[in-house]
């Protein structure tokens, strides 16, 4: 249904919300279709700088992909099919593989972030989460592990020891173990998430969108690459903003002692 995935302009942000509270907020394939055509178009929005990502209602952000509709078809799917469907595809969500969407994302997790939505929210760059919020990859409960980005991800953000607790366990953690362990940011009241969150985003996209933009490209490029690979990337990126129309505004809003004005040019 078209309603399953919201989608709101807020000035240079956008709004994405998983609009299926009945069912957890789990994603079955339509409803996952309908989020990659909305990164798709928020990609490709020159006045989208920001997205924050949701779930409706007070229980869960999302419970991951529908076992019966989207994830069994999927895995029991013949391997060339699977490759080319799945693994050469976005992954759950639209975001979790294969896109390169360099805007910031921020994750207002607010409630239960199980298995794929788990791995929908690491693919945020923020996250911020309520105190209900609980996290867990139960995937080796049901014959399979996680396979939208979390063995991968997931080391990254809360390290190697943390990432196989939850991973093999197959265990749910709190709101408390996210926020000790890196893998949120911020715990903040229910009632509170979503407008300090939407605040923190509006701030975000008053930033100059260019650089930010680089800034996580280079983060997530060099990954892998030696030092001195990854210090070269860095280097030259910083210098392909010399000539762009926000680094002079950002240099005479310095000199004139007022909030910059970027335009993303």
């Amino acid at each position: 249904m078209e309603n399953d995935i919201l989608y709101e302009h807020h000035g240079h942000v956008r709004l994405i919300t998983i609009n299926r509270a009945a069912k957890m907020n789990s994603l079955d394939f339509a409803a996952h279709e309908l989020m990659v055509e909305i990164w798709r178009e928020f990609n490709a929005d020159a006045d989208a700088r920001v997205a924050v990502l949701t779930g409706t209602g007070e229980a869960a952000f999302c419970a991951g992909a529908d076992l019966k509709t989207y994830t069994m078809p999927f895995a029991t799917t013949p391997a060339p099919e699977f490759t080319r469907v799945y693994t050469n595809g976005p992954g759950l969500g639209g975001i979790t593989r294969n896109v390169n969407v360099f805007k910031p994302i921020v994750g207002a997790i607010n409630g239960y972030a199980i298995s794929g939505g788990l791995e929908i929210a690491l693919a945020c760059d923020i996250r911020f989460c309520s105190p209900n919020a609980e996290f867990g990859l139960q995937d080796v409960r049901w014959g399979f592990h996680a396979c939208d980005g979390a063995l991968i991800r997931l080391r990254e953000i809360i390290g190697l020891g943390h990432a196989m607790e939850m991973i093999l366990s197959g265990d749910r953690f709190d709101a408390e173990f996210a926020y000790r362990t890196g893998l949120v940011n911020r715990i903040v009241e229910q009632s509170e998430l979503l407008p300090e969150t939407m605040t923190y985003a509006e701030k975000l996209a008053s930033r100059a969108p260019l650089a930010q933009q680089l800034a996580k490209e280079v983060m997530y490029r060099t990954h892998g690459l030696t030092m001195d690979e990854a210090l070269r990337i860095e280097s030259l990126s910083f210098r392909s903003l010399a000539d762009t129309e926000d680094l002079a505004e950002g240099n005479l809003s310095f000199r004139e002692k007022r909030d910059a004005v970027f335009r993303g040019k």
